[in-house]
């Protein structure tokens, strides 16, 4: 493995941390997704996170596992199934690890939770919240774009607009929120097309409607307990129901940006890096 002593650690396993974990997987980093004990994403069926739920994941040649200690991670990491752990904050065994040397902060939660620029050798952001060269050595642009995927090493990245892309002429309205505070469930599968005002499922007995036609792209785990107003579903206009079971480009393209962020550290540190 010609980046062994370059353990990459991802923060957050939603769609597109997922396809950060694919770019750095095929180029042969090894590296561990961490994640909280009941996630929280919406595109389970392309997300690492799910293997949390239900031990393993499959998204197309990627394959996800989950780990039960950090040092079954650990062993994970260097093979070819990516290990997924249920840890809210990086285990000391791997924050102190001697191959530990790359952090992304992937959980994409629009501000920064707890990431500081000393926690790895080179620490990235994703999407608004971070500040390089203060918080973190490089941020990767996730704003929908000509700058989408871009990396940014001084200053930060573009403010969240707090509305969703524009996907097929639908925006805000592409995404389901909870009606009321309480337990979410379901009577669609992610893939399902449906019309507009068909009932997806219930939110403490509250009714839960498709806001237009399309195909159900993504829904929270049965069984969570969510705030009222929480986003708990997406449906897409364009109904692809492939396109629900493959990483999408906007995944790709942060995981592209990670590559480069990762590439552009280790050829500028080269003569460190070899002794």
């Amino acid at each position: 493995m010609l980046f062994h002593d370059h353990l990459a650690i991802i923060r957050g396993g939603g769609d597109l941390a997922t396809g950060v974990a694919y770019r750095l997987h095929k180029a042969g980093f090894p590296l561990i997704v961490l994640e909280l004990a009941r996630p929280l994403v919406i595109r389970r069926r392309v997300a690492l996170a799910t293997a949390v739920l239900e031990s393993s994941v499959q998204i197309g040649d990627l394959h996800g596992r989950l780990a039960h200690s950090p040092e079954e991670a650990l062993q994970l990491a260097y093979t070819d199934v990516v290990p997924i752990l249920a840890a809210p904050v990086i285990p000391p065994f791997l924050l102190h690890h001697p191959s530990f040397r790359i952090l992304i902060d992937g959980r994409i939660a629009k501000r920064n939770i707890d990431t500081n620029i000393n926690q790895a050798p080179l620490v990235i952001g994703m999407g608004p919240g971070f500040t390089a060269g203060i918080d973190c050595h490089a941020i990767i642009e996730t704003m929908r774009g000509h700058t989408l995927g871009s990396v940014i090493w001084d200053g930060p990245a573009l403010p969240n607009t707090g509305t969703p892309g524009i996907i097929a002429g639908k925006g805000a309205e592409r995404v389901i929120r909870a009606p009321v505070e309480g337990i979410v469930e379901w009577q669609v599968e992610i893939g399902d097309l449906v019309e507009s005002g068909d009932l997806l499922g219930h939110v403490a007995g509250e009714p839960v409607r498709a806001p237009f036609a399309g195909v159900v792209r993504g829904t929270i785990a049965p069984g969570t307990a969510v705030p009222q107003g929480y986003k708990i579903g997406d449906v897409d206009a364009r109904g692809n129901v492939s396109a629900c079971f493959t990483i999408s480009d906007k995944a790709l393209a942060m995981g592209g940006a990670a590559l480069e962020a990762i590439l552009t550290y280790l050829n500028r540190d080269a003569p460190q890096n070899n002794g």
